[in-house]
């Protein structure tokens, strides 16, 4: 990527498995997500440990599909445990080929049964005053969860992140109604990027033939150049939600 520019892409890709479950198809991920040419991937539902998986599907690789993904092209990445069963574990994580210079996973789960976090790392780029903070997040599905994770999430930015140092946030919000907005934008004065550029919000699920507004680019203190929506082959045949690729600049 040209200096003084930054490739993120976000993507719930679905535990390396296609929308019907039927296939595991990680290896097909991997390939797509190199073709995007990201310095940044924001992955929600990575799979972590999965013992009756590894003994199912003989591509399942040798070591855990988080390193599987960032081998040779990003070799810096970090993975946290959202939800944790008897026979595996999965979450979110992050990819970069810039350095991590920390990270920590922030529970905001109200309800044991649906385990999520936050997925916030600290790094820096040789263009930018300020490190970079970015946040992966995947989100409930009920309304009364998300509104207590949104409290979680203004809380943590409020007193983790300078204001003046700049913040990627992006993931799988779940917010088909719209909840977001007030917390972000009168709050904490973040932006969308794809409703930023195209004046909407980013339809990314189904995959297939997407009607949802589910996954979203929040951000502050860069400019959005470019963000689309990665529905065309083979995006439309891998996960169930569609990417979000955008590029930022200072």
């Amino acid at each position: 990527m040209p200096e003084n520019k930054l490739r993120i892409l976000s993507y719930n890709i679905h535990k390396g498995f296609s929308a019907s479950n039927r296939h595991f198809i990680l290896h097909q991920i991997k390939e797509a997500l190199l073709e995007t040419n990201a310095d940044i991937l924001f992955l929600q539902e990575m799979q972590g440990q999965h013992t009756e998986h590894e003994k199912k599907h003989p591509t399942w690789p040798t070591i855990s599909p988080t390193e599987f993904l960032a081998q040779d092209t990003w070799p810096f990445f970090a993975y946290a445990k959202n939800a944790v069963y008897r026979i595996g574990d999965h979450g979110n994580a992050i990819l970069s080929k810039y350095p991590l210079k920390s990270w920590e996973n922030i529970n905001v789960s109200p309800f044991v049964w649906a385990s999520r976090s936050l997925l916030h790392a600290e790094l820096k780029l040789p263009w930018l005053a300020h490190d970079l903070h970015i946040i992966c997040i995947h989100l409930g599905l009920t309304g009364t969860e998300r509104r207590r994770q949104f409290a979680t999430l203004c809380q943590r930015i409020d007193e983790h992140i300078p204001h003046d140092a700049p913040l990627i946030l992006a993931g799988d919000f779940n917010d088909w109604a719209g909840q977001a907005e007030k917390h972000f934008y009168q709050h904490l004065e973040l932006k969308e990027a794809f409703r930023t550029l195209h004046h909407r919000y980013a339809k990314t699920f189904p995959s297939w033939l997407p009607v949802l507004r589910m996954d979203r680019i929040y951000y502050r203190g860069l400019h959005p150049a470019f963000c689309e929506r990665l529905t065309h082959t083979p995006w439309n045949r891998l996960s169930d939600h569609a990417p979000l690729l955008a590029t930022f600049e200072r």
